[in-house]
């Protein structure tokens, strides 16, 4: 009997991969990256399947450690293939899971509002366009931008993740998951909308030009747990909210200028109570002077599926990274 336990132990250990066998020491918080450093499914091989670079600014779950005086974190990446991945431990600054309180208005007396909730069922991920559109003009939605667009001074929608991270490609076939990784977003399914809800989707997401909504559908939508119109129309809906709030205000009112990341989550605390604001990640993208304000990731729990508001489920879910300090709030080259 020893003997079997023994095999068995020991065929479950070759199943994990190298960068699965370092992972001596638990670790959880974050690690928000302050350097393009490669992420490696190996330290010791230094192999990095797809070429995966952390992004200065950008927030990532921690998994582990290779040892007590660690010189690796191994932390989660979103897309990556496999997600788990070591990078160095000057490529970034830690913190831990529950970040401390926004400051600011809006900050005082959320005290144990900030503290409670359970972990994120999902993540509402919206982007500041002109930023993005910088870096992508070959898009045909960054190619239609203008200062007039609605983009240019709302948030967009970029996706409804659902949580933990690595929840991806749920009973997709494997050529359409190779297909998605190839970014052959043309070769994939158009989801099954509503005339209704393609319009309002166009209008939240100008991805949508692109074939985003083919792309996060297969990622992500297929984990939802239900029809891609429903998924859909709920993500908008959720980004709709946002983009009637305070938060979009101070967006409008700060293009470009320098935001601080405790002013976006005390514009949350304002416009949806006490402790939202700690449920916000602010992801940025260049570094110094130069860095401006990406994406803002949203972290919720609750009634995510029903039509619960998103104020109701930003509170409900455990705070999460701040993400970066701050950044410019970009504007549209024309």
């Amino acid at each position: 009997m020893m003997k079997v336990l023994v095999r068995a132990v020991c065929a479950a250990a070759l199943t994990l991969s190298p960068g699965a066998l370092l992972a001596q020491v638990a670790m959880s918080g974050s690690l928000t990256a302050t350097q393009a450093c490669p992420a490696y499914q190996s330290i010791r091989k230094q192999t990095n399947p797809g070429d995966v670079m952390l992004q200065p600014g950008r927030a990532y779950q921690i998994t582990g450690k290779n040892k007590d005086e660690a010189t690796h974190y191994q932390i989660l990446i979103d897309g990556a293939e496999p997600a788990q991945r070591w990078v160095a431990i000057g490529c970034g600054q830690t913190g831990t899971a529950a970040v401390a309180p926004s400051t600011g208005a809006g900050a005082a007396g959320a005290g144990m509002a900030r503290a409670g909730g359970v972990a994120a069922t999902h993540v509402l991920a919206l982007g500041w366009e002109p930023a993005f559109c910088k870096q992508h003009m070959d898009k045909a939605e960054c190619a239609r931008e203008t200062a007039q667009s609605f983009d240019a001074t709302h948030l967009s929608l970029h996706g409804l993740w659902p949580q933990p991270r690595g929840k991806f490609y749920c009973n997709v076939d494997p050529a359409l998951v190779q297909a998605d990784k190839r970014h052959d977003w043309a070769s994939l399914p158009e989801p099954q909308l509503s005339p209704a809800t393609r319009e309002r989707l166009a209008a939240a997401m100008p991805g949508f030009q692109s074939g985003l909504q083919r792309h996060e559908w297969v990622v992500h939508g297929t984990c939802y747990g239900a029809p891609a119109d429903v998924y859909f129309n709920r993500a908008a809906q959720l980004a709709e909210q946002v983009n009637a709030s305070k938060v979009q205000q101070l967006f409008a009112q700060n293009i470009g200028k320098g935001l601080s990341s405790d002013a976006i989550r005390a514009a949350f605390d304002e416009a949806f109570g006490p402790g939202a604001g700690a449920r916000v990640t602010v992801n940025c993208q260049g570094r110094g002077m130069g860095r401006k304000i990406a994406e803002l990731d949203i972290f919720i729990a609750g009634d995510v599926n029903g039509s619960a508001p998103i104020g109701d489920l930003i509170r409900a879910a455990t705070p999460a990274p701040q993400g970066c300090p701050a950044g410019l709030v970009d504007q549209p080259l024309r």
